[in-house]
């Protein structure tokens, strides 16, 4: 008989970059063989204290894309993002790409649409490019975009698998850290363990970006690389062993105890425009609102 040799798994290259100032971790992904490249969850410098905004951050993505001659083909957000402003929109009219998130961005806008009173925000997802389902796949050179629905920690929230690699956005971080709150609106606990088993499925090889890191005090230096087999044997909150009952009791009792993320208020009214601003007042300002007693 003759021989048969399993076709290897796709190895795209990663770059991450760690913005200390929101420990989110943003991420460009190409195929090697063709250079085609997508941006994960980017982020727009803001200060609370001034409301200042820049580009510093984003810039420095889109000068690494350009210093490796890659052709930027997606901008890609794992959900609406309640810890920092997305670059997503800046970096759309800087280069074109579309802007692609999960579908249940509508829930997410339907919700925080009206907390804000945000008329502008069409309540469809059409602020975005591209909405994608579970199984969706997008093609990135040689290499597919496999999407998989991934809520819990909000309606919305995606991983994008490509190859060995699989972009989980808040669903898990590190296996010291353990695993992302869910107690936003639209949030599950249940729900959230049910979704980090699946990426759990997943081969023990594939290796899993987070979408922050928060060092705990036994390491020094951010990372957010981690295998499966390295999560299932050692994440704190889900390694194997834990059911989803102890999951959702420890998960409930520890989200009770969290504050508001700094940014929650400013990042939410302009991650459901796909990171664009309000539109300006009368006079030629932009305002974020700040709704009071609230949340």
């Amino acid at each position: 008989m003759p021989h048969t040799h399993a076709i290897p798994t796709p190895r795209p290259a990663v770059q991450g970059f760690f913005d200390p100032a929101t420990n989110t971790v943003s991420y460009i992904v190409h195929d090697p063989a063709t250079k085609a490249a997508a941006i994960i969850d980017p982020v727009l410098d803001f200060t609370p204290r001034d409301g200042r905004t820049s580009t510093v951050s984003a810039d420095k993505i889109l000068e690494a894309v350009k210093e490796q001659d890659l052709n930027l083909r997606y901008l890609l957000e794992t959900h609406a993002h309640a810890d920092h402003l997305s670059a997503a929109h800046y970096l759309r009219e800087k280069s074109g790409a579309p802007v692609v998130i999960g579908a249940h961005i509508i829930d997410v806008q339907a919700i925080f649409a009206e907390l804000f009173e945000a008329d502008d925000v069409a309540r469809d997802g059409s602020a975005f490019d591209r909405l994608v389902r579970e199984g969706d796949v997008l093609p990135l050179g040689n290499i597919e975009i496999k999407v998989m629905h991934t809520p819990g920690h909000t309606p919305a929230c995606v991983t994008y698998m490509m190859g060995d690699a699989a972009f989980v956005g808040d669903t898990v971080f590190m296996p010291d850290y353990g695993t992302a709150r869910a107690d936003f609106p639209g949030g599950d606990a249940a729900t959230l363990y049910r979704s980090i088993r699946k990426i759990l499925d997943l081969p023990a090889t594939t290796r899993l970006f987070t979408g922050h890191d928060y060092p705990p005090a036994s390491r020094n230096e951010p990372a957010w690389e981690a295998n499966v087999a390295e999560h299932r044997r050692a994440n704190l909150h889900v390694h194997d062993g834990i059911d989803e009952a102890a999951f959702v009791e420890m998960r409930q009792a520890r989200d009770a105890t969290l504050e508001a993320p700094l940014l929650i208020l400013p990042s939410l009214q302009v991650n459901i425009r796909a990171g664009a601003m309000p539109p300006a007042s009368p006079g030629g300002h932009v305002y974020l609102r700040l709704p009071l007693n609230a949340m």
